[in-house]
Parts: structure tokens; sequence; C-alpha cells
């Protein structure tokens, strides 16, 4: 059976050396079927600059810098069995930065950071050891049926 995936890529920036929305729907994708996700998820991806990038992470989280990805989850009240599982904001600037600092091919960090933030829409998170030991794991084995090396190595 196909997994139903609803994606909403928009760009916040000129969306030249950006991934295209098919990209993100492969990167996804395979995070979600990673996670073993069987029912429908719909969820938005929003590519920002930095002062959008600054924006979000200082109202949302009380950091004021850009930060690469942040993830949104969906909060449906009670009852309500919508596939919405959340929102992403990806910080082009300092995906792009981070790559050239990091000696990764930009294609592979954006292929992660997609993975990471739809892993912590579907409640991964990386606060505890043990918690960030079972989250990099899976990153890393849905990296690696894209064709990607180890973001940790």
């Amino acid at each position: 059976m196909a997994l139903t995936v609803e994606l909403a890529v928009r760009y916040g920036l000129a969306r030249s050396d950006l991934p295209s929305p098919a990209s993100f729907r492969r990167w996804v994708e395979a995070a979600l079927r990673g996670a073993k996700r069987r029912k429908p998820a719909a969820l938005a991806i929003r590519l920002v600059d930095i002062d959008e990038g600054r924006a979000l992470n200082r109202d949302y989280r009380g950091k004021d810098y850009a930060t690469n990805v942040l993830s949104f989850p969906a909060e449906l009240p009670p009852g309500v069995a919508l596939p919405l599982i959340g929102d992403l904001a990806i910080c082009a600037p300092v995906v792009q930065r981070e790559a050239a600092e990091q000696g990764k091919a930009a294609r592979d960090h954006w292929a992660h950071l997609a993975v990471h933030g739809t892993l912590h829409l579907l409640g991964y998170d990386h606060l505890e050891d043990a918690e960030a030991v079972t989250m990099e794991a899976l990153e890393t084995r849905i990296l690696a049926g894209l064709g990607i090396a180890d973001p940790y190595a």
C-alpha cells in the first residue's frame, strides 16, 4: 500500500540553488517510511531567509538567531482525526553555510534536515542522550537508503 503524503513547499526567498518540491517529497516520504508511518500525512515546508528564520526561532524558542530547521508539530484538538503532522521552517542560508563548513554536499545536508525535521514532527527528539541515539540511528538509516553518508560521522 502506497503512503499518502500531502506536502506543500513554499519559498520565502529566491529559489536559485534550492531543492525542488520533488526533492523534498522524496526526503519526507523516506522519513515517513523509515519511521514506519502507515497513515496518511500532511505537512508544509517553508524555506526562509535569515531574517525570517531568526524571527521564528526568537518568537517560538526564545533564541535570537537563525537555526537550520524548526519543527512545529500539529496540535490537533481531541477527536479531530486529520493527517496533519505539522510544519517545518528551513533556513536556506544556514543550511548552505553549514554544508560548506562541514564539507558536505549541500543536497545531502538539505536531505538530512528534511528527514530530521520530519522525524521531529512524528515525535522523535534528541534532548536526552538515549533519544538522540535513537533518532540519529534512524536518520542515518533513512539517509543511507537515499544513498547519503552518515551525517554524524
